[in-house]
Parts: C-alpha cells; sequence; structure tokens
C-alpha cells in the first residue's frame, strides 16, 4: 500500500489528478503493472489508475487474464474498475479507502461479489484506510483553500 501512496503522490504532484494509486502484483510478488489516474491529463475518462495499472500488467504478462494477482489501490474502485478486475480473473483486491460515494467492492455496490458472474474477487479494505482517505481529502481541502487535515 505504500508503493500505491507514492504512486498516487506522482499523480497529485506531476500532473494535479486526484491521488489514486494501484499496483498489480503476481501471487510471485513480482509486480506486473502498476498506475495512477491518469483521466485528466489524458482526456480519457477510463484511464483511473486501476484500469492504467491492469493495461500495463496485461501487456507484461501477455494476456488479459490475471490469473493469482492481487491489486493494491488507495481508494475503492468504482463499478468501471470493479468489472475490469472480475474480467481479469484477478483474485484479490486490496484497497484504502473506502468510497461512500461511487465505491463499488462493498461500500455502495458490490459488484466483485456478485454471486451471478463467473469470477469473483476476495476483498480486503482499509489497509491504511485512514492515512488513504486524508490524504484524499486533504488533496479536495486544497483544491478549495482549506487547510489539510
Amino acid at each position: 500500500m505504500r508503493h500505491a501512496f507514492a504512486l498516487a503522490d506522482r499523480a497529485e504532484r506531476e500532473f494535479d489528478e486526484i491521488p489514486v494509486g494501484a499496483l498489480l502484483v503476481a501471487a510471485d510478488g513480482q509486480v506486473l503493472g502498476e498506475g495512477w489516474n491518469r483521466n485528466i491529463a489524458e482526456h480519457d475518462p477510463t484511464a483511473h489508475a486501476e484500469i492504467v495499472a491492469l493495461r500495463e500488467a496485461g501487456r507484461a504478462a501477455g494476456n488479459h487474464r490475471l490469473v493469482g494477482s492481487t491489486l493494491y489501490v488507495t481508494l475503492e474502485p468504482c463499478a468501471m474498475c470493479a468489472m475490469a478486475l472480475v474480467h481479469a480473473r484477478v483474485a484479490r483486491l486490496v484497497y484504502g479507502a473506502a468510497d461512500p460515494k461511487t465505491g463499488a467492492c462493498g461500500s455502495v455496490f458490490d459488484l466483485v461479489a456478485d454471486p451471478r458472474h463467473n469470477h469473483r474477487v476476495e476483498v480486503q479494505g482499509g489497509v491504511l484506510g485512514d492515512e488513504a482517505g486524508r490524504r484524499l481529502s486533504n488533496y479536495f481541502r486544497a483544491k478549495r483553500g482549506r487547510p489539510p487535515l
């Protein structure tokens, strides 16, 4: 998760993007892909940190199926990202802050555990969640000219 925080920091520092970072790790511990939010910089509504990491991992693995992998991300994935995890057959998701507005891995929706899908993702949320949430809150507070928490 600390590495995901570093990626999130890069999104904010270098691109003024919402600071979300993600990395996909193979079962053997090898990092397959990493990403940070790039949707503003790339004019791409699908360029969320999770999608960027999945795309890089797919290229590295030479496969659209990323069986046995774990995605670490600083914020609970949205519906688009959650379904990408299901389609890629990611085994496990570890996220920091829950997203009470658009979270799709247990907060608002639980798409990754829906029994109608042919694959379900094991989820561990809240890992360094307070820190992850504080980082995001402070980003938005700064945008509004308010002091950090």
